[in-house]
C-alpha cells in the first residue's frame, strides 16, 4: 500500500469567498462554477456553523458538528434483582482455597517472567463482576492471590492474577 505523498489541499478563504459569491449571485445557472464541486449552487442553511458556512460545499466533518452528544446517563442495563443473584452465586467462592486448572500465563510478576499459573494453589480475594451494585464488563471476574515460593528467597513473593471461572478448581476452604 503507497501512501500520498502530501495531505489533500484544501481551497484558500480567497478561493472560498469567490466560489460563495458567484453561487450566491448566480443561484439558477445550470452549470457549476466550480467543475470539483458541482453541488455548489446554493448556500447552506443558516443553521450551519460559521465554519461550514465559508466552505463552498460542507466536508463530511461539519455533518457531524451538527449531532448532538447524547449520554445515557443512569441507564441500568441489568436489574438488580440480577446483580443481586449474580453476587450471591460468586459470594460462596471469595475466600476459598482454588487450584489453576488452565494454561495461564503471567508476566507481571517480576522476579518471575513468564510465570505459567497451571497447578498452582491460591485464594480467590475478590469477585469484580459487579461493583457498586452495577454490572461490570470485566472477562477475568475473579482476583486470586498467590504465594510463590523461589530459590534464593528468603520472603516468598506474593501477587495476584485475575483468572476467569472455568481457569480454576475449588480445593478447600483457607
Amino acid at each position: 500500500m503507497q501512501f500520498p505523498t502530501r495531505p489533500p489541499t484544501f481551497p484558500s478563504p480567497m478561493a472560498i469567498m469567490a466560489a460563495t459569491a458567484t453561487a450566491v449571485a448566480s443561484p439558477s445557472s445550470s452549470t457549476s462554477p466550480d467543475p470539483l464541486h458541482p453541488s455548489l449552487r446554493f448556500l447552506p442553511p443558516a443553521s450551519t456553523p460559521a465554519c461550514c458556512r465559508l466552505l463552498p460545499t460542507a466536508p463530511r466533518w461539519c455533518a457531524r458538528l451538527h449531532i448532538a452528544p447524547r449520554v445515557a446517563v443512569g441507564s441500568d442495563v441489568s436489574s438488580s434483582h440480577d446483580v443481586a443473584a449474580e453476587e450471591a452465586a460468586a459470594a460462596p467462592k471469595v475466600g476459598k482455597r482454588v487450584r489453576v486448572t488452565a494454561p495461564v500465563r503471567v508476566h507481571h510478576v517480576a522476579k518471575a517472567p513468564g510465570l505459567d499459573l497451571r497447578g498452582m494453589e491460591g485464594v480467590v480475594k475478590q469477585y469484580i463482576g459487579v461493583w457498586k451494585g452495577k454490572r461490570v464488563t470485566a472477562n477475568l471476574l475473579f482476583k486470586v492471590e498467590f504465594v510463590l515460593k523461589l530459590d534464593g528467597q528468603e520472603k516468598p513473593i506474593r501477587f495476584i492474577a485475575h483468572l476467569r471461572e472455568q481457569e480454576f478448581e475449588i480445593v478447600g476452604d483457607e
